[in-house]
């Protein structure tokens, strides 16, 4: 009889076809560690086939528009923070497409991110970014310069979509059709990656100016308003980063 160690190592697996077999195999042991050994699996399992239920509902909208050659997803992340650029993605993943937990990267820790910006990448037709600088954001205001980043993004991409689907809006200046889908990063799978992807392209770019601009905890608030981030606005003042019409009201006059 194998311990339950011995039992437990073969769990240790992401195919979880094997896994319901191991579950039915064991089954009948009566040893309690090994029956709760199974009940933690069997959470596993369901979990499992729930997000594989739930990817599938997210493709909705690539299957929809299916008769498209290459649907581009598009989202953005930093329209709020008070430092740093706002930054577009723009993915086209393979027809069918089915990458395990793509969600509104809002809805996913840290962690998740950075192994899902990895397989997109490895998986993705085609990945683009934009982005407007501080400069430009003050320039042109916000709603304009996301506008901008998500042209520019589309304009990386190595291939032309034949349709975008994008989160919320609809984007001026681009002459390919355009599908604005209301909290369109946990409806569909292409805007799901592309705000992943976004938002970890933005966030190492705040951890890397969190080592050029020590004290304002850009590494941890990403250069939104946290409390530390307002308090070192305060005691340091403005750096070449920040945005000027987003911080009037947290200088010292």
């Amino acid at each position: 009889m194998k311990s339950i160690s011995q039992i437990k190592a073969e769990f240790r697996t992401e195919d979880m076809d094997r896994i319901d077999q191991l579950i039915g195999y064991y089954a009948g042991d009566e040893r309690k560690g090994v029956q709760n050994l199974l009940a933690s699996m069997r959470k596993k399992v369901e979990k499992y086939h729930q997000e594989l239920h739930r990817i599938e509902e997210i493709c909705a909208y690539e299957k929809k528009y299916a008769d498209y050659d290459y649907i581009c997803g598009i989202d953005e992340v930093g329209r709020g923070p008070l430092a740093g650029p706002v930054v577009a993605g723009a993915v086209i993943l393979p027809r069918d497409c089915r990458i395990l937990y793509i969600n509104d990267s809002k809805k996913l820790t840290a962690a998740k991110r950075e192994a899902l910006y990895d397989q997109i990448m490895d998986q993705a037709v085609s990945v683009g970014f934009g982005m407007a600088s501080p400069e430009r954001i003050d320039e042109i205001n916000i709603l304009q310069a996301t506008y901008e980043a998500m042209r520019q993004a589309i304009s990386n991409l190595k291939v032309r979509p034949g349709i975008l689907l994008n989160d919320a809006v609809t984007i001026p200046e681009v002459d390919i059709p355009q599908v604005p889908i209301i909290k369109g990063d946990a409806k569909s799978i292409s805007i799901g990656a592309a705000s992943i992807m976004a938002k970890v392209y933005r966030d190492r770019m705040m951890v890397e100016y969190d080592a050029i601009f020590p004290g304002y905890g850009f590494a941890s608030n990403k250069g939104y308003g946290s409390a530390d981030h307002i308090e070192g606005l305060k005691k340091l003042g403005p750096t070449p980063i920040h945005r000027k019409t987003f911080i009037r009201n947290f200088q010292n006059s």
